[in-house]
């Protein structure tokens, strides 16, 4: 279901790298507890700064989700999240490699 989202959000704005997840289900992938809402789920990401969901709450409000704060985010730095500073470090490694962040955005700081 989810690989079918993306696929239909690609072909609507193809100009964006869409990744879903059903965060339901995302705690049997990483080894987790189950989470108890969307925020619980986000503070298990891999970094704070993309632990952030918006969605329109009307045609003029856009409501924020962002339990580890936007600093992060707005700093340009990219800072594991506890449960990847803990446990995971070496994930939170690889996907800053794989990504290529750095090179895309030289002006990121790695925390």
């Amino acid at each position: 279901m989810d690989r079918e989202i993306e696929i239909r959000l690609r072909s609507l704005a193809p100009g964006f790298d869409w990744s879903v997840k059903n965060q339901a289900r995302m705690h049997h992938r990483n080894g987790d507890a189950p989470y108890i809402s969307v925020a619980d789920a986000m503070r298990h990401w891999p970094e704070t700064a993309t632990a952030v969901a918006a969605r329109l709450a009307d045609d003029e409000t856009i409501d924020l989700n962002a339990p580890l704060g936007l600093d992060d985010l707005f700093s340009l730095r990219l800072t594991p999240t506890h449960a990847f500073a803990a446990r995971k470090r070496s994930v939170f490694d690889k996907r800053v490699a794989e990504k290529g962040w750095l090179e895309r955005y030289p002006l990121l700081v790695v925390a």
